[in-house]
């Protein structure tokens, strides 16, 4: 009895203790919620966004999308991205708890009059939300141009205005793939990690479309992604990465580094490179597309300690609602798009 006596009063005092160093964190101000989040970098002062970890299920993400295009036009505008971050903020995070009763009610608020800022105003966490889910979501929605079949000159196309959707499937229409939700499962070739992205799993040679308007950075070899090209959204927010491709022909050769690729565009051919330190090898057992999404709100995190990757599972199910069409130029041994788009974040 004397013993468990002394174990609990240890505990007592262990408790007790933890409670006064986190007091005394928390009055220096290094524990007042959101600020973990961030970050600041020494050299220009500037605070981001350190951490973020992206769950919105495919469901909700449909449901917010479908809200924001058709208020297109119309006197009260509804903001996917702002539904999403206040049902963040009151969930804290953990999209388990989502109510659909939740998300109809904010959006009757906001008919009848009311504006984001106002429902959100005493919210800890929106403003967080808010900017963690524009870098994730920014590029995906929003006017633009494309190509269709003109129906009164058959055999000819001409472009309409759109609004909604203008980031496309990273795989081509046309072309299955299976995949399931394995990010941050572990890997071991090189070192022991966790997965980064999402792998889909499909034939060699599938086109592998350009999800986003951007910019090449890099385009080549390394020893864990094989033949990869990483495209940057104009933002500057989003670094794509699509790894392990094709053996041989793993790019489409009209492009090169520096080059500016519109959503929907073919940018390579999947295949099965990769976990070799030799070039144009195939050691992957089975082919499929790595595909990554980094968040970038300060450029020490593109290449550094603090690189925030997240998991593109639902939104690659959010993707099959807008596939690119391809056909092959026998010419020059290429896949382009049928139909293309003009976005108006490319500069003139």
């Amino acid at each position: 009895m004397f013993v468990v006596l002394r174990k609990k009063t240890v505990l007592r005092c262990a408790a007790a203790g933890l409670t006064l160093i986190l007091a005394a964190f928390y009055t220096a101000g290094f524990l007042t919620g959101p600020v973990s989040l961030y970050a600041v970098n020494n050299e220009t002062e500037k605070k981001y966004i350190k951490w973020v970890d992206f769950t919105v299920p495919y469901t909700v993400l449909k449901e917010t999308l479908k809200l924001d295009i058709k208020s297109y036009g119309q006197e009260v505008r509804l903001n996917w991205i702002e539904l999403l971050a206040y049902l963040a903020a009151k969930y804290g995070g953990n999209f388990k708890r989502y109510k659909k009763s939740d998300l109809d009610a904010v959006v009757k608020k906001l008919n009848e009059g009311m504006t984001m800022e106002e429902i959100a105003k005493g919210m800890k966490y929106y403003d967080y939300y808010l900017e963690a889910y524009t870098a994730v979501l920014g590029g995906f929605v929003g006017e633009y141009e494309i190509e269709v079949d003109d129906p009164d000159n058959p055999g000819r196309k001409k472009f309409v205005k759109k609004y909604g959707l203008k980031a496309f499937s990273p795989i081509a229409k046309g072309y299955s793939y299976t995949h399931y939700d394995d990010f941050g499962d572990s890997r071991t070739y090189g070192f022991k990690r966790k997965h980064l992205g999402n792998d889909l799993l499909g034939a060699v040679g599938t086109p592998i479309i350009a999800v986003e308007t951007g910019k090449i950075e890099v385009m080549g070899w390394n020893r864990y992604g094989g033949w990869r090209i990483g495209i940057r959204s104009l933002d500057g927010k989003r670094y794509y990465y699509y790894a392990h491709l094709r053996k041989n022909h793993p790019f489409n050769n009209s492009l090169a580094e520096g080059d500016i690729v519109t959503a929907g565009d073919v940018i390579g051919y999947m295949g099965m490179t990769g976990y070799s330190t030799k070039e144009n090898v195939n050691n992957i057992k089975t082919p499929h597309l790595h595909f990554g999404m980094q968040l970038i709100f300060d450029e020490s995190q593109k290449d550094g300690i603090n690189q925030i990757w997240i998991d593109t599972y639902h939104i690659v199910k959010l993707l099959e609602m807008n596939k690119s069409a391809v056909w092959r130029d026998p010419e020059r041994n290429d896949y382009f798009r049928v139909y293309r788009m003009i976005d108006p974040v490319i500069p003139d």
